[in-house]
């Protein structure tokens, strides 16, 4: 699309469409979702299991080809979870499944296609059974790169970025970059430096939702309604 042709009150509208089905479709499968949530298609977020619990200010971005997924098959009674923190990210692709337990922190970032799991699902013997489990954690502000992998009984310690295309089965401390399969140090980072975090772009959040809304408007000044509908029919490059 090389313009949004819509004019802004169909776009709010659209907006205010996705909280309706946000709330009516996924929060009742949800243990919990804090407040100031951003779903972007949630007709494509695909829940199964419980508990599942995403903190506030949440963003999850889902695309028909690259749904997002969070499942919890729990290995035996009591176990199974997954806990989200404030401020996260989910991008498209993103899969979380649990068998034991995971934990994200405040401020973490899953890029495309990410996948975390706790278990390995099969045994090696044993094809049938959900094989070996154990606990997932990130730590704050942990960033999760393209296609990453992040199997069972790692911990990635605060502020530690995951190279595109890894896979982490050993736990990476804090303030590292780690890439490679298997994932191994490559970069340390300074803890020195002043880390800015999605907590802080979210500091005002009505003012945040303001700009949006005027940056919104701005892009889309002089869209018509049937200037729209034309161009949904008969698509044009001249805009």
């Amino acid at each position: 699309m090389r313009k949004d042709h819509r004019p802004y009150a169909v776009k709010k509208a659209y907006f205010k469409f996705q909280k309706f089905y946000t709330r009516h479709f996924l929060l009742p499968q949800l243990e919990n979702l804090g407040r100031g949530f951003t779903f972007m298609r949630p007709w494509h977020v695909e829940i199964f299991g419980s508990p599942i619990s995403i903190g506030r200010f949440a963003t999850v971005i889902a695309t028909s080809d690259k749904k997002v997924r969070l499942s919890v098959w729990p290995e035996q009674p009591g176990r199974g979870k997954i806990e989200i923190g404030d401020y996260c990210l989910l991008s498209p692709g993103v899969r979380i499944s649990s068998a034991h337990s995971i934990n994200i922190g405040d401020n973490c970032m899953l890029a495309n296609g990410a996948y975390i799991t706790d278990s390995d699902w099969h045994g090696l013997y044993d094809r049938v059974s959900l094989g070996k489990a154990k606990p997932v954690c990130l730590e704050k502000n942990v960033w999760i790169g393209d296609s990453a992998i992040v199997c069972k009984g790692v911990t990635i310690g605060a502020n530690s970025v995951i190279g595109a295309g890894a896979i982490v089965v050993d736990s990476i401390p804090s303030n590292c970059v780690a890439a490679g399969n298997p994932a191994r140090i490559v970069k340390r980072l300074d803890p020195n430096v002043k880390m800015k975090t999605r907590a802080h772009w979210y500091a005002d959040p009505v003012k945040l939702a303001g700009d949006f809304i005027k940056w919104e408007q701005a892009v889309l000044r002089g869209n018509t309604f049937f200037g729209w509908l034309k161009h949904m029919l008969f698509p044009s490059r001249k805009g």
